[in-house]
C-alpha cells in the first residue's frame, strides 16, 4: 500500500532558503552597548520604488588577480569579515548569526563634520556566491546592495552592485553635493581591501547609469524618518546618559 506525505518544501522554490521571511517591521537584537542603535527597530525596509530621488544603478567590480581564491571562498571571507573592508570611522554591527537571510545589522557611519550617523540594513537573500542588503526608513537611500562573486577569464571577480534613489529631499541634496562621489568612495575602499586580503592587486572598475531622472515628490514625507537629522538631535540625550552612567560609577 502507497501513501503521500507532503513534504517541507513541496511547491516552494529551490532557492526559498536562501531569502528572507517577510517582515512589517525590522527587529534589531544583540547590538553591542558602544552601537548608536537608532532609526532601526520598528522601522519598515525600503525598496527603490519607495525613495524620493533619481534611481540610479551602480556596479563596482574588481578582478582578483594573482589569487586562486573560487568565488564561494570569497564570499565566505567577506561575510564573515565584512566590517573589517569597510573605510575606517564606519561600523557595521553584524547579526550574532553573521550574514543571513532576515537578520539585521545595525550600521553607524561617518558624516560630514564628524557627524555619526545610526542606521541599518537587512539581509535579504544570501547564498555561497552572493548575498543582498535592504534598507530601512530613514537611510541615505532606499534600495538593495548585491555583494557577489563569480569567474571571468579564470579569475575572480568580486563586487557590489546597487539600485537606489535618495531616500528623501535633504539625502537627494547630499548626493548631488557629493555624497554620490563619497559613496562610490566607500565602495572602491571596500572592494580594494577585500583584494589586498586576497593578495590581490588591481583597479576597481565602476558602471553608473541614471535609471530614471525624475523625483517622486510624493515620497518627500519619508524626511520625517531621515535617520541623519535624528541621530543628530539624538545626541545631546546619549551625552547625558553617559555622564549620568559615569557619575554613577564614580560614586559607587
Amino acid at each position: 500500500m502507497t501513501t503521500s506525505s507532503s513534504q517541507p518544501n513541496e511547491g516552494k522554490p529551490r532557492d526559498a532558503t536562501y531569502w528572507a521571511q517577510p517582515v512589517s517591521r525590522l527587529k534589531v537584537s544583540g547590538v553591542p552597548s558602544e552601537a548608536i542603535n537608532l532609526n532601526v527597530d520598528g522601522r519598515r525596509v525600503m525598496s527603490p520604488l519607495q525613495g524620493f530621488g533619481q534611481m540610479w544603478q551602480k556596479n563596482y567590480r574588481i578582478r582578483l588577480a594573482g589569487t586562486k581564491s573560487i568565488p564561494a571562498e570569497v564570499i565566505k571571507t567577506w561575510k564573515e569579515n565584512f566590517q573589517k573592508f569597510w573605510p575606517p570611522g564606519n561600523r557595521f554591527y553584524a547579526p550574532l548569526t553573521s550574514i543571513s537571510p532576515g537578520e539585521v545589522a545595525v550600521l553607524n557611519l561617518s558624516g560630514p563634520g564628524g557627524i555619526k550617523l545610526s542606521t541599518g540594513i537587512m539581509v535579504i537573500y544570501a547564498d555561497d556566491e552572493s548575498f543582498t542588503f535592504m534598507t530601512p526608513e530613514g537611510h541615505m537611500f532606499s534600495g538593495w546592495i548585491t555583494f557577489s562573486a563569480h569567474t571571468e577569464d579564470s579569475h575572480t571577480v568580486a563586487q557590489a552592485q546597487v539600485l537606489i534613489r535618495a531616500n528623501d529631499p535633504l539625502y537627494e541634496i547630499a548626493f548631488r553635493m557629493g555624497g554620490s562621489r563619497q559613496e562610490d568612495q566607500f565602495w572602491v575602499q571596500t572592494l580594494t581591501s577585500l583584494a589586498a586580503h586576497f593578495g590581490a592587486e588591481g583597479e576597481v572598475e565602476m558602471q553608473a547609469t541614471c535609471v530614471d531622472p525624475k523625483l517622486q515628490w510624493s515620497q518627500a514625507k519619508n524626511i520625517w524618518h531621515n535617520a541623519a537629522i535624528r541621530t543628530v538631535l539624538n545626541t545631546p540625550v546619549r551625552l547625558a546618559r553617559s555622564l549620568f552612567r559615569r557619575n554613577a560609577i564614580n560614586t559607587r
